[in-house]
C-alpha cells in the first residue's frame, strides 16, 4: 500500500467565508433528512479499496489483499442485515472489483440519505511487516498520536491516484489542526452516534469474536469528514502479522468478523432507530441493553424528559411513574430529568425506559461539577 506524505498545501484561513457557509448550509440540509422518520433505516457499507487499489497486500503470502477480504466481509455483512434486520436497507460503495473514488463513496451515502456509513478495511504497518494485530474502529478527529496519523496517511493516499484531485480534494487537509476542527464542529450532531457505534463494534470483535481489540480511535479520514450521517471506519486487523492474516483470509475468522460487525448494527439500529409509529424494531430489552458498559467517574448522564414554563413538583405521579425525577431552572424554563448515573449505556437504557412511558422525545444529557456539558464531548474523551 502506498505510504505518501501528505502534500496538500490549503490553508483553511484563507478559504472564502462563502466556501465555509454553502458547506454548513449543505450539512444542515443533511442534518434535517438524518432525523426524519423514514420507512427503512439505511446503511452503506463500504468495502474499503477495490479495483487499481489493492490496499495492503500484507505479507503477501496470499494472493488476495485489503480489497479482497473487505469486499468478502462487506458483502457476508449485508446478507445478514437484509436477511435479519427487514427494516434496514442496505446500499454498497461497491459489491465487485472496482474502485469508487473516495468522494464518490461519501456522495452515495449523502444522496441516499444514510442513516449509517461504515468503512470495512485491513490494517498494515509500515515497511509491510510487524508484530502488532487487533482490530481499530475509527471515528472522525485530531490524530492523537503517530500512528492514528499513519492510518489516515494510509486510507487517503489514495486521492493522489485519482484524476484531478487537487480540485475535487482541494478543501480537504488532513493536515491542518483548524481544518478537522471545522469538519468535526460541523458534524457534531453525528459524533456523538459514530463514537457510540465504534464502542458496539470493538465490544462485539472481544466478546463475539474472542479477539484484541486496540480501541476507538480518531484520525482525519476523508470517507468520515464529508459523511453526513454516523460514519466509522474499521480495521478488522493487520494483515502484516501473520497470524491475524491468516485468520483474516479464513473462512471462520471472515464469519466471526462479519457476525459481530452485524450484532454492533443490530444492537445501534434497535437503540436508536424508530419507524413513524413511533415503535422501535427488534427492541432491546433494558436487560439487554444493560450488558454493555461505558463509564465515566466525573460525569453524570440524565434522561431529559420534558422542559416547561410550569414549576412541576419532581414527583412520580407528575411524569407517570417516573422515579428519581430532578428539575433545573433555566430563566423562565423549567427542564426535568429522570435517571442519575455515570454508565452512558445504562443512560440508554433510561431512555428507552422513558419512551416507554410516553416520553418519545427523550434524550440523554451530561452533567459535570453541576454544569451541563456536550455528550459528544465526554464520549470523545474515551476515544484513543
Amino acid at each position: 500500500m502506498l505510504n505518501l506524505i501528505f502534500s496538500f498545501d490549503y490553508h483553511m484561513k484563507t478559504k472564502s467565508a462563502l466556501s465555509f457557509v454553502s458547506f454548513i448550509i449543505v450539512l444542515t440540509f443533511s442534518t434535517l433528512l438524518y432525523g426524519q422518520d423514514n420507512s427503512k433505516f439505511v446503511v452503506v457499507l463500504d468495502a474499503g479499496h477495490g479495483g487499481r487499489d489493492s490496499g495492503t497486500p500484507g505479507t503477501k503470502r496470499y494472493k488476495s489483499a485489503e480489497k479482497d477480504i473487505a469486499l468478502d466481509v462487506t458483502l457476508a455483512l449485508g446478507k445478514l442485515i437484509n436477511r435479519n434486520l427487514p427494516n434496514v436497507k442496505v446500499l454498497y460503495t461497491r459489491t465487485k472489483d472496482v474502485y469508487p473514488t473516495l468522494n464518490g463513496r461519501a456522495v452515495l451515502a449523502n444522496e441516499k440519505k444514510a442513516d449509517l456509513f461504515i468503512s470495512i478495511h485491513c490494517n498494515a504497518q509500515p515497511g509491510g511487516k510487524g508484530n502488532a494485530y487487533g482490530s481499530e474502529t475509527f471515528v472522525l478527529g485530531l490524530h492523537k498520536n503517530a500512528a492514528n496519523l499513519e492510518v489516515a496517511k494510509r486510507e487517503n493516499s489514495v486521492i493522489y491516484q485519482e484524476e484531478n484531485y487537487e480540485e475535487t480534494y482541494k478543501d480537504f487537509n488532513p493536515n491542518s489542526t483548524e481544518s478537522i476542527l471545522t469538519l468535526m464542529l460541523a458534524q457534531e450532531d453525528y459524533l456523538d452516534h459514530s463514537i457510540e457505534l465504534a464502542n458496539f463494534i470493538e465490544t462485539e470483535f472481544k466478546v463475539t469474536g474472542k479477539r484484541k481489540s486496540r480501541g476507538v480511535k480518531q484520525a482525519g479520514l476523508y470517507v468520515l469528514a464529508y459523511t453526513y450521517m454516523p460514519s466509522v471506519l474499521v480495521e478488522l486487523g493487520f494483515l502484516t502479522n501473520r497470524r491475524e492474516e491468516d485468520y483474516l483470509n479464513s473462512k471462520k475468522g471472515k464469519q466471526i468478523m462479519t457476525k459481530s460487525l452485524f450484532n454492533a448494527i443490530k444492537k445501534y439500529v434497535n437503540i436508536n432507530y424508530k419507524q413513524s409509529t413511533n415503535t422501535s424494531i427488534q427492541n432491546e430489552t433494558p436487560s439487554d441493553l444493560s450488558k454493555e458498559s461505558l463509564i465515566f467517574e466525573d460525569i453524570v448522564f440524565k434522561v431529559q424528559v420534558a422542559a416547561s414554563s410550569r414549576k412541576l413538583d419532581p414527583k412520580p405521579y407528575n411524569f407517570k411513574g417516573l422515579n428519581e425525577i430532578s428539575r433545573a431552572n433555566e430563566g423562565s424554563l423549567y427542564k426535568y430529568f429522570y435517571g442519575n448515573t455515570s454508565d452512558y449505556f445504562e443512560a440508554k437504557v433510561l431512555v428507552e425506559e422513558a419512551k416507554a412511558k410516553g416520553y418519545q422525545s427523550s434524550f440523554v444529557v451530561a452533567f459535570k461539577d453541576g454544569h451541563q456539558v456536550k455528550v459528544a464531548e465526554v464520549l470523545k474523551s474515551k476515544v484513543n
